[in-house]
C-alpha cells in the first residue's frame, strides 16, 4: 500500500489506451518496478531497439557472450535511455537487485549480464534500455483519466508473448478485445 491509502500497482503490467495522446506510448506495455505517493517508475516491454541485440551490447560493455542468447534490446522508455535493466525471474539476485514482487525482479547492475553469459543468471529475462518516470502522483493522475489500463504481469505476457503480440494478448488477459477500445473515454 502507498502511504495514501491506495494498493501499489508494482508488479503490474501498465498498458496504454488507444488515443493516450503521447505517440511515444502509443500501444505502450510497461512493467511497473515501483508506484508509490512519491512517484513511479517502470520498464517498457512493448518495443524493441531496433539492429541491436544482446551480443552486441555485451560486446560494447566488454563481457564475453559465453553462453548468452543474442536476445533482443527492448527500449525501455524514454528516460536515461542509455541506462540498462534487466527484468528478470527472483530466484537469481544480486547486489543491487530490487524484487518488484514475487515473480518479477530488475537488477541494473553488469552482474547479472555476466551471470547470464555465464549461464549462472536468472531463468527468464530481459534486457531494456531506458525507463518510463513518473513525478509525485503523476501517474495515479493519469490513471484517472483516459490512457492507461493495469493488467496482472503474468509470467507468460513478460517471458514468452513475442513483443508484437504484447500490447493485444495482455488486454485479453484481462477479457477485452483491443478493437473495441475507443480512443476516447465517455463522461457519465
Amino acid at each position: 500500500m502507498t502511504d495514501s491509502g491506495s494498493l501499489s500497482l508494482a508488479g503490474q503490467l501498465l498498458l496504454a489506451l488507444p488515443g493516450i495522446g503521447d505517440p511515444r506510448f502509443a500501444q505502450a506495455v510497461i512493467a511497473l518496478c515501483i508506484h508509490s505517493p512519491d512517484g513511479a517508475m517502470g520498464i517498457g516491454i512493448g518495443r524493441i531497439v531496433p539492429q541491436l541485440g544482446l551480443h552486441t551490447l555485451l560486446g560494447q560493455l566488454d563481457i564475453e557472450i559465453g553462453e548468452a542468447p543474442d536476445a533482443p534490446i527492448y527500449h525501455g522508455g524514454p528516460v536515461e535511455p542509455q541506462r540498462g535493466f534487466v527484468l528478470h525471474s527472483v530466484e537469481w539476485q544480486g547486489e543491487d537487485t530490487l524484487v518488484v514482487s514475487s515473480d518479477l525482479a530488475v537488477t541494473t547492475t553488469l552482474d547479472v549480464l555476466r551471470a547470464i553469459a555465464d549461464g549462472v543468471g536468472p531463468d527468464r529475462w530481459l534486457v531494456a534500455l531506458g525507463y518510463a518516470g513518473w513525478g509525485d502522483g503523476q501517474l495515479d493522475e493519469e490513471l484517472g483519466r483516459h490512457g492507461w489500463f493495469t493488467v496482472a504481469a503474468r509470467d507468460e505476457l513478460l517471458f514468452e508473448t513475442p513483443v508484437y503480440e504484447r500490447w493485444p494478448r495482455s488486454f485479453a488477459a484481462a477479457g477485452i478485445d483491443v478493437r473495441l477500445l475507443a480512443p476516447t473515454s465517455g463522461h457519465a
